[in-house]
């Protein structure tokens, strides 16, 4: 087993930035990822704003000091309407792609209605990272970033059209996949997930 991805605290990120440094690299990962930052409810572009100011001068400290690649991990919250977009969209256009990159959570990205795959399609080089988890059907969605475990649900039983994401991913040039199941029948629906994963042909 290895770890390729090293996940963090936001307030490690800011504050202990070399200390996280080391310890991806002692754990021998190439990415750090933050999958979580406190916030005020409705996220706002004053919040967008500051985060990609940290992001974008942590990045950059990862990047020319340590040689690692941070990632931001969203979600649900980011995807407040601004303008004719998305903050999710804002952070990903205002960020430095030379120093910050991101990691899709596909259920956090279908809960507060927005397409995955179209994600993956509208910004290709970014997103390095992904997350495969599917929502169960029925459940309905919204921007607070979170909703039931039980809502996680077997690749292939839930709301989103896995083979379209996979298929974006892949064009995408996305380097690792993970599989992430927090209900509490991962005894059961982890395997049925692979499985499923392997049943398809979505190249």
């Amino acid at each position: 087993m290895t770890c390729s991805s090293f996940g963090v605290s936001y307030a490690d990120l800011k504050e202990r930035t070399a200390a996280v440094a080391l310890d991806a690299k002692a754990l021998g990962a190439r990415f750090v990822r933050v999958a979580w930052i406190p916030h005020e409810s409705p996220f706002s572009p004053l919040q967008a704003q500051s985060l990609v100011e940290t992001v974008n001068r942590v990045g950059k400290i990862l990047r020319a000091q340590h040689d690692l690649t941070f990632c931001f991990h969203n979600h649900g919250f980011e995807f407040v309407p601004f303008g004719d977009e998305t903050l999710m969209d804002f952070i990903v256009q205002q960020s430095d792609p030379d120093f910050v990159s991101f990691e899709l959570d596909i259920l956090w990205a279908f809960f507060p209605g927005q397409d995955p795959a179209a994600l993956l399609r509208r910004y290709p080089t970014r997103f390095r990272l992904l997350h495969l988890k599917d929502l169960r059907k029925g459940a309905v969605g919204d921007l607070t970033g979170g909703t039931s475990q039980e809502n996680d649900v077997a690749l292939g039983d839930g709301q989103i059209d896995i083979p379209d994401v996979l298929r974006a991913a892949h064009s995408a040039g996305v380097e690792h996949y993970y599989l992430e199941d927090e209900s509490s029948s991962v005894d059961v629906q982890v395997p049925r997930s692979i499985a499923y994963l392997k049943s398809l042909r979505w190249t």
